[in-house]
C-alpha cells in the first residue's frame, strides 16, 4: 500500500475541506432563506390578531360566544386559507377554534413566545402550532379585553395547515431541483478536488515512471548515484525510486563490465588467431615443400624442414594447451588439490627448468628466501604453473645478460612471492590491461600467445588471493601470496 506524503495529505485535506465548506454554505443559505421568509410573513401580518380582537365581540361577561367565534373564524379562514385563528385564555388554553375534528393536536400553547412578541422582541418569533404535536410557526397575537379586563388572547397562526401542505408539495419539487443542483455542484467540486488530489498523489509515481521509461543502459554517461534515503523513511514511492536508481546504477555498471569483457574477449580471439596463423602458415609451407620437392631435397634439407615443422607444430600445441587451460580456469572446471609443501623447494625445481635457456642468453637467475620459511597450503601443480609462467615472462622481457630475481618472504598469514626482471617494464597506459588482454604485452607475447599472465591471475584467484604489478625502479615486479599452512590450521 502506497502511503501519501505531506503534499498528498494536504491535497486530500483541502478536498475534504472544500466539500465540507460547500455543504455548510448550502445549509446556511437554506436556513437563512427560511428565517427571512418567516420574518417577512410575520412582519406583514403582525397587526392581524389585533384587528380581529378590536372588531369582533368574541367574549362577554358570561364567557366565550361560541357562535360568533365559529362564524368569524370560519369567515377569516375562508377569505385567507393560509391562517388559522384560535381563542386562548390567559394561560394559553384553547377556548375556541374552527379546526376540523381530529386535527387539533394540542389543548394549550406556550404563552412565553406570545408575551415576547407583544413586548416587541426581534422577529421572527415562533409559537406552538395547535395542529401539530411538536411544530412551531410564526404567528400574530393580540390580547382580548372584555369590559376593561384582559380575558385572553387572539392567536393567529400565519402559516396554516392547508398552506403548509401546499408549500410542502411545492417545496418538494423545488427541493428536488435544489438537491439536484446541489448534488451536481458538490459532485463537480468533489471531482475537481479529486482530480487535484489524484494529481498530487500520483505525481511521484509519474516521476518514477518517467525515470524508468527514460532509463537507457547504453547511455554514454554513467548514471548519477542515488540520493541516500533519510533515516526511517516510510514513503514507499521514495523507497521505490531509490531502489530503482540503485538497480539502474548496478545494471549500468554490470553492462559496462560485460561490454569491456566482450571487447577483451574479441581482442583475445584476434591476438590468438594471429599467433596461430603464423606457425600454422610456416608449418603448412614446410610440409608443402617437403611434399612437392621431396625428390630434389637433400637429406640435410629434409631434416631441417622437418625440424622447423615439428617446432611450429609444438608451438601450436603449446598455444592450444594454454587456451584449453585458460578456458578450464575461467569456467570453474578446475578443483584445487590442497596440500602442504615447502615453497623454496618447489621454486628450486622450477628454476632448474630455465637454467639452460638463461645461460644461452647470458641471463642470471637469483632466488632469495630466509631460512625457516613457513610451509604453504595450496595446489602444488597450479603453483608450479604460476612460477613457470612468471619466470618465462621475466626471462623473455629481460635483456641479454640481464637478471631475474625471485624473492620469498613471510607475512603474518601468508608467504609472499616477488618476481622481478630488469627489462623495459610495462608502460603505465597498459598496466590496467595487463591481466585482461594479451595485447598489453605487445609483440613479445611468447609461445603461449600472451596467455601466461591471464592463467596466473586465474590460478591465484582460485587460491583466494590476487597478483599485482607493483612499481619498481627497473623492469616489472609481480607480487602474489599463498596462505601459510600454520595460519590455516589455527
Amino acid at each position: 500500500m502506497i502511503k501519501p506524503n505531506l503534499w498528498q495529505k494536504l491535497a486530500l485535506v483541502m478536498s475534504a475541506l472544500m466539500l465540507t465548506c460547500c455543504m455548510a454554505l448550502l445549509a446556511w443559505q437554506m436556513r437563512t432563506n427560511t428565517r427571512h421568509e418567516q420574518e417577512v410573513v410575520q412582519r406583514l401580518s403582525l397587526g392581524l390578531a389585533e384587528h380581529i380582537a378590536q372588531r369582533s365581540e368574541l367574549m362577554d361577561t358570561s364567557g366565550m360566544r361560541d357562535a360568533a367565534v365559529r362564524a368569524l373564524f370560519g369567515q377569516l379562514m375562508a377569505v385567507n386559507p393560509s391562517v388559522e385563528v384560535y381563542l386562548l385564555d390567559e394561560q394559553g388554553r384553547i377556548l375556541g377554534h374552527d379546526a376540523p375534528s381530529g386535527h387539533l393536536m394540542r389543548s394549550q400553547v406556550d404563552v412565553a413566545p406570545l408575551r415576547r412578541l407583544l413586548s416587541g422582541a426581534a422577529l421572527p418569533i415562533l409559537g406552538d402550532d395547535p395542529r401539530s404535536a411538536d411544530g412551531r410557526k410564526v404567528f400574530s397575537v393580540a390580547p382580548l379585553v372584555v369590559q376593561g379586563r384582559q380575558a385572553g388572547y387572539v392567536y393567529v397562526v400565519l402559516v396554516g395547515e392547508h398552506r403548509q401542505m401546499l408549500a410542502d408539495d411545492l417545496a418538494a419539487g423545488s427541493q428536488w431541483h435544489t438537491t439536484l443542483w446541489s448534488v451536481l455542484l458538490i459532485g463537480g467540486l468533489g471531482l475537481l478536488a479529486g482530480l487535484v488530489a489524484f494529481y498530487w498523489v500520483t505525481r511521484p509515481l509519474r516521476q518514477v515512471t518517467r525515470r524508468i521509461q527514460a532509463f537507457d543502459i547504453d547511455a554514454p554517461t554513467p548514471l548519477p548515484a542515488p540520493v541516500p534515503l533519510r533515516a526511517g523513511e516510510r514513503d514507499e514511492l521514495k523507497i521505490l525510486e531509490h531502489a530503482h536508481a540503485q538497480m539502474a546504477q548496478r545494471l549500468g555498471e554490470q553492462w559496462q563490465q560485460l561490454r569491456q569483457q566482450d571487447l577483451q574477449r574479441r581482442e583475445l580471439v584476434a591476438n590468438i588467431s594471429h599467433d596461430l596463423r603464423t606457425p600454422l602458415s610456416s608449418l603448412h609451407g614446410y610440409l608443402e615443400t617437403l611434399a612437392l620437392k621431396e625428390a630434389t631435397l637433400s637429406p640435410q634439407e629434409r631434416r631441417r624442414y622437418l625440424g622447423i615443422a615439428l617446432a611450429q607444430s609444438a608451438k601450436v600445441g603449446r598455444l592450444a594447451r594454454a587456451l584449453f587451460e585458460l578456458a578450464r580456469l575461467e569456467h570453474g572446471e578446475v578443483r584445487l588439490e590442497w596440500e602442504v609443501f615447502a615453497l623454496p623447494e618447489l621454486l628450486q625445481d622450477v628454476l632448474q627448468k630455465f637454467e639452460l635457456a638463461a645461460q644461452a642468453r647470458g641471463q642470471r637467475l637469483h632466488a632469495e628466501f630466509p631460512p625457516g620459511l613457513p610451509l604453504v597450503r595450496a595446489d602444488l601443480g597450479l603453483v608450479e604453473r604460476v612460477l613457470t609462467n612468471l619466470l618465462d615472462n621475466a626471462l623473455r622481457h629481460a635483456p641479454d645478460g640481464g637478471s631475474v630475481q625471485v624473492q620469498l618472504s613471510a607475512l603474518p598469514d601468508s608467504v609472499q612471492v616477488a618476481v622481478q626482471d630488469d627489462g623495459p617494464g610495462v608502460l603505465p597506459a597498459l598496466r590496467g590491461q595487463l591481466f585482461q588482454a594479451p595485447a598489453a604485452l605487445g609483440a613479445r607475447r611468447g609461445e603461449n600467445g600472451g596467455l601466461g599472465l591471464l592463467i596466473v591471475q586465474r590460478i591465484v584467484q582460485l587460491h583466494g588471493r590476487r597478483i599485482e604489478l607493483r612499481e619498481s625502479e627497473q623492469g616489472a615486479l609481480f607480487v602474489f601470496a599463498l596462505p601459510r599452512a600454520d595460519a590455516e590450521t589455527n
